[in-house]
């Protein structure tokens, strides 16, 4: 390809994206309202959208909008086409969940097991067989899938190895190979990424504060990890391993931590070992039951338990601080358990923000508790692939 030829290419995907972008946000709306959101001339417009259309990606729809006379000829996303599979190995289970391009729902699957002892191979044997039925219902209804993206909770690389996953007892472990072995290569992408990485994009494509450019997203489960959005892109970094930030040491004699260290923010303020503090290992088998139990008894006033969860706001609260004085973020989300939990931890998370971030008023940052419930990571994994086509790199 030649340099002219390439300058083109990136040309129109900069408009394309342009055009899909704004109808995301606007549509249903007019060929004369893309241009003036985007800036784009009416000989663009009117070449990029007939292209649109000829590829079913978007579709002419009439309505009135409250005007008197023939109806307006207005544009929206058509969901027919094209759509994406997300999904989320967890200490859980697994769950699939498909999105067309719209941003309807096409499947919600959640299945129980294999589980933290299981191993990758038995939970990567689950997972195929149940990406397989995935693809196939997809399939199904005629649409073309961009792409099918997996969330694991720890360290992954570029490749899509899990390097770590502590609450999986993973390590080292070439999840994005064998996935393609055992799928039989599938024409359309395949990934694997970090939880947090993918529960981020989840917030910046679909929750309250969709769009917000620069947004973090803490997740507590098994683990504690952070997805970070970075001027409306995702923080890659050189080899992936963006938003570690539960293994930041913040107390260097703290209990020990299951990368193998000792006082990481995870061992402090992660939601296992909040119920250590309360319990025992035990009910680490149950993460959700002793979440449910810990919320009953906190909501009852007993003393033990509402102190633990302040412990725990407070040494979260430090590294929501870290996060604030080092990336400057309009927002930080909690999400997962944190977010059950936010009526005892947020308050404490917001007072060491406003003690410990350098700059005034926290440089203009917030924290705000998640709307989702746990199917974040799975919807994340949709918005990885969907983020592609609006990028404007649209399948041939």
């Amino acid at each position: 390809m030649s340099s002219l030829t390439a300058d083109y290419s990136d040309v129109r995907a900069t408009n394309l994206s342009a055009v899909l972008g704004f109808l995301r946000a606007n549509a249903p709306c007019s060929r004369a309202a893309i241009a003036g959101g985007t800036g784009l001339n009416k000989a663009t417009i009117t070449n990029i959208v007939g292209d649109l259309i000829d590829r079913r990606l978007i579709r002419e729809t009439e309505q009135t909008q409250n005007r008197v006379g023939r109806p307006a000829t207005l544009l929206e996303l058509d969901g027919s086409a094209y759509a994406a599979i997300g999904m989320e190995i967890s200490a859980r289970g697994l769950t699939a969940i498909a999105y067309d391009l719209a941003g309807d729902q096409i499947l919600r699957w959640h299945r129980s097991g294999p589980g933290r002892g299981a191993g990758p191979d038995k939970t990567l044997t689950a997972t195929s067989a149940l990406a397989r039925r995935a693809i196939a219902a997809v399939e199904a209804t005629g649409r073309q899938i961009l792409g099918l993206t997996v969330g694991v909770p720890g360290l992954v690389d570029r490749d899509g190895t899990v390097v770590l996953a502590a609450g999986l007892g993973w390590r080292d472990y070439a999840l994005k190979p064998r996935l393609l072995d055992a799928l039989n290569k599938p024409t359309f992408p395949v990934a694997v990424d970090n939880d947090a990485n993918l529960s981020a994009l989840a917030e910046y494509r679909y929750g309250p504060f969709a769009g917000t450019n620069n947004l973090i997203q803490i997740s507590g489960d098994t683990g504690l990890g952070a997805g970070v959005i970075v001027d409306g892109r995702a923080l890659q970094g050189n080899l992936g391993y963006v938003g570690e930030v539960g293994h930041l040491r913040v107390a260097p004699d703290g209990p020990l931590c299951g990368c193998g260290r000792r006082g990481c923010l995870e061992a402090m303020a992660g939601i296992p070992a909040l119920v250590r503090r309360l319990h025992d290992d035990s009910d680490l088998d149950d993460l959700q039951l002793a979440v449910e139990q810990i919320v009953t008894r906190a909501g009852a006033g007993d003393s033990e338990t509402v102190k633990a969860l302040l412990e725990t706001g407070s040494w979260l609260g430090q590294g929501v601080a870290m996060l604030a004085n080092v990336l400057n973020p309009a927002l930080i989300v909690l999400g997962g358990y944190y977010a059950t939990l936010g009526d005892w931890l947020l308050p404490a998370v917001q007072r060491e923000l406003a003690e410990q971030a350098l700059a005034p008023q926290a440089g203009g940052c917030t924290v705000e508790l998640s709307t989702f419930g746990h199917d974040i990571t799975a919807i994340g994994a949709v918005a990885r692939s969907l983020d592609q086509l609006d990028a404007g790199r649209i399948p041939g």
